[in-house]
């Protein structure tokens, strides 16, 4: 069967997730079409991109570098735009039907509901935009009859293993978690770790945002958030796993009690080409699982005393309104501080806690009261950072 062509805007394409979208058009480019790509600093790999890839626009949202970019890429009739507003405008041009969005954090958000207002479908790697506006961001997805295709691996895994059971309830999922690089660290231990051991992480190469988050677990714990949305579940429906050597992506229970799990090396290409080719598999030469190369695959709780962050997303969770908008803003604030050797690895969780009983907290948030909460919480995040840095 051909695969039709996609017509694809990325959205964040210089970061780890869009450079391994463009090494999966690179592979299929009958199947796909890039139109639009967009980048926030990285001027000089956007400009490579687009001269590979041809799309018709490029924005940068760094408006100090339109100069650069345009300089380089209007000789090859390329459109650059710049600025965070452009980047909610392009989404919406006829000539794309997918949206891959891969921007870093709450910047993804408004993009992404541009897309969905437009009818574009979204294959989603910002996970922030669930986490902060899940309920709003659902509820337009439906009203416009559009499909919202996860990208990271654990909730392309659950998606994979509901293909052909839309019918039947979930019971529950199982997110499974690596555990970072400070599994089993006591919270003495954690007091004095740097920077450079945090983005140290043990099977997947990532952002450094993500790799932070990752070693605090706020990455499962904006996960565990992201998934109430995809699938309609409930807190108690969600169970995190951890599971070190990262070969079962995720799991669903099914209310007859049988377990479907999503396996495979740690390779992003995998649920990135899924998101954009569903209904279709494509044939791809992505590495192989060898069983004999795995002789035991072990799980584990995880240490939510330890690791706080992901207690605040199912806290969250069952507070519901704004309060994961607050958790995303604080965390964004604290990852930035920690990456600045600013507040030390045990304190971004301490920021965190403080944000969540000191923001205002609304029940039925609109639109613009997410993007107040945002500012207000990164607000209070940043006084308590020069308080404490």
């Amino acid at each position: 069967m051909k695969f039709p062509q996609k017509h694809l805007a990325i959205l964040g394409s210089t970061g780890s997730i869009g450079t391994q979208a463009l090494d999966v058009v690179a592979a299929n480019p009958d199947s796909f079409a890039v139109e639009i790509l967009t980048a926030q600093n990285n001027a000089d790999l956007l400009i490579q991109q687009a001269a590979q890839f041809r799309p018709h626009v490029v924005v940068i949202a760094n408006e100090s570098l339109y100069d650069k970019v345009f300089d380089a890429l209007d000789p090859l009739g390329i459109q650059v735009y710049a600025g965070d507003k452009a980047i909610a405008d392009v989404v919406q041009m006829d000539s794309i039907d997918t949206v891959l969005t891969s921007m870093v954090g709450y910047s993804g958000l408004i993009p992404t509901v541009k897309a969905i207002e437009a009818g574009k479908q979204i294959a989603l790697a910002n996970k922030e935009t669930l986490v902060v506006a899940g309920e709003l961001v659902t509820a337009l997805a439906h009203q416009k009859g559009v499909s919202i295709y996860p990208v990271d691996s654990e909730h392309s895994a659950i998606f994979q293993c509901i293909v052909g059971e839309f019918h039947n309830p979930i019971e529950k999922i199982l997110l499974t978690a690596s555990g970072g690089p400070f599994r089993g660290k006591t919270r003495d231990e954690l007091l004095h770790v740097t920077k450079a051991q945090a983005l140290k992480h043990p099977n997947w190469s990532m952002g450094a945002k993500i790799t932070i988050d990752s070693a605090s677990l706020m990455n499962k714990g904006l996960e565990v958030i992201e998934a109430k949305w995809l699938f309609g579940l409930k807190a108690e429906q969600i169970e995190v796993v951890v599971h070190p050597q990262s070969i079962i992506h995720s799991m669903v229970q099914f209310e007859d009690g049988s377990i479907k799990a999503q396996m495979g090396l740690p390779d992003m290409r995998l649920p990135i080409q899924f998101a954009l080719t569903y209904p279709h598999r494509l044939k791809a030469d992505f590495p192989r699982f060898d069983f004999m190369q795995y002789p035991s695959l072990t799980f584990e709780q995880p240490d939510l005393k330890t690791f706080r962050n992901l207690q605040f997303a199912f806290d969250a969770l069952e507070c519901g309104g704004n309060m994961a908008c607050i958790v995303n803003a604080a965390n964004e604030i604290a990852v930035a501080a920690f990456l600045r050797d600013e507040v030390g690895f045990l304190e971004m969780s301490d920021l965190i806690e403080t944000c969540m009983q000191k923001v205002t907290f609304i029940e039925k948030p609109t639109l613009d009261d997410y993007i107040e909460t945002d500012a207000e919480t990164r607000k209070v995040a940043e006084e308590w950072v020069n308080v404490h840095s």
